[in-house]
Order: C-alpha cells, then structure tokens, then sequence
C-alpha cells in the first residue's frame, strides 16, 4: 500500500485507458507482437502476470516506434470503491472491443495478396492501486506520452497492476484500418 493509501486510510483505485495511433507503410509488424501478446493472455487464461509480461512487451515496441505516433488520447478515473473501478474497467472494456472496425475485403477474381496497413490504433487499459502522476495527466503530447508508457512499465515491475486490457485495430495481419474508420472508430484522437 503506497504512502499516499495509507495517509487517506483508503485505497485508491486508478482505471486509465490510453490510445496510441501509429501510422506508416512500416507499422504493420507491431501486429506480430500485439498478436503475440494477445495469444499468451487467452493461452494463460488471463493470468495478470502473463498479461503483465506482454504489456511490458508492448509498451517497449511503442516506444520503438515512436517515429510512426501520429495521434494519441487518454482517459480514464479515480475510485475509492473496488467494486466501482472493476465496473468502470468492464464498460471499457465493452467499448474498446466495439472499436475494431476492420474489415477483410478479398475480390474473389484477384490473386490472394494482404495489404499491409498504414494505420495501427493501440488501446492499453490498466487498473492499480496508488497515485501514478505519469498516467493521470494529459498524454496528448510526445514527452508525456513517453513518461506514460514507461509508467506502464514500472507499475508492472512493481506489481502494482490489478487488471490489464490490450486492444488493437486492425485486429491481424492483413486487415486494413482506413482514415474514414480512424475518424469513425476513434474521434477522441488527438495529433502528436
């Protein structure tokens, strides 16, 4: 329990929801370590130190492609009630996974090839326990941005992290996410 749980006698509960929007002819391989990371999660049952591992992961190859960031938001709330974060957590869950928005489009006389796509939205959920100001700030902005991830890091390393989420879109290799469902799907993106 951090000092400042123990200085209100609660604990404080933190829900956060961040949005990175990558974009460039050479962003589509981040879907093999999102996949990946995904695959582990349903292969470990959502084991939170599994899934921490793969947030780790992501969060590091976000930040090694911080040349292709084009767009960012966040969000997220403060409770004092488990059972009212673990409510919050659930609602965003819901919306995060209504976000996809990709659609395969095979022309049944054309050679089968997969585009490869120039957009790639990441949506990371984390729920703690504690005050980290990294993440409950405005990460609309590169620097910030960069302190929020590597936040992400720490709160793993430190076991803090009571639930994880990982969505992207589009959701596999081949998939194409144009700029009319970025608009559609995610209109809470603000430019880098």
């Amino acid at each position: 329990m951090s000092l400042f749980n123990k200085m209100m006698g609660k604990t404080r509960y933190v829900v956060c929801r961040l949005f990175l929007h990558l974009s460039g002819s050479e962003v589509a391989p981040i879907l093999g370590v999102l996949n990946r990371a995904a695959r582990e999660a349903v292969d470990a049952e959502g084991d939170i130190e599994v899934m921490g591992e793969g947030l780790v992961e992501i969060c590091e190859t976000l930040l090694r492609y911080d040349e292709y960031w084009l767009s960012a938001s966040n969000e997220g709330d403060v409770f004092w009630n488990e059972g009212e974060a673990g409510d919050y957590f659930n609602e965003i869950f819901t919306d995060s996974a209504s976000r996809y928005g990709a659609e395969l489009d095979f022309d049944q006389q054309e050679p089968l090839s997969l585009p490869a796509t120039r957009n790639v939205v990441v949506m990371l959920t984390v729920a703690y326990e504690g005050e980290v100001p990294e993440l409950e700030t405005d990460l609309s902005n590169i620097p910030a941005l960069t302190e929020g991830l590597k936040a992400l890091i720490n709160l793993q390393q430190k076991n803090k992290i009571r639930a994880i989420q990982e969505h992207f879109s589009p959701a596999q290799y081949g998939d194409e996410l144009t700029n009319d469902q970025l608009l559609q799907y995610f209109p809470e993106l603000i430019p880098l």
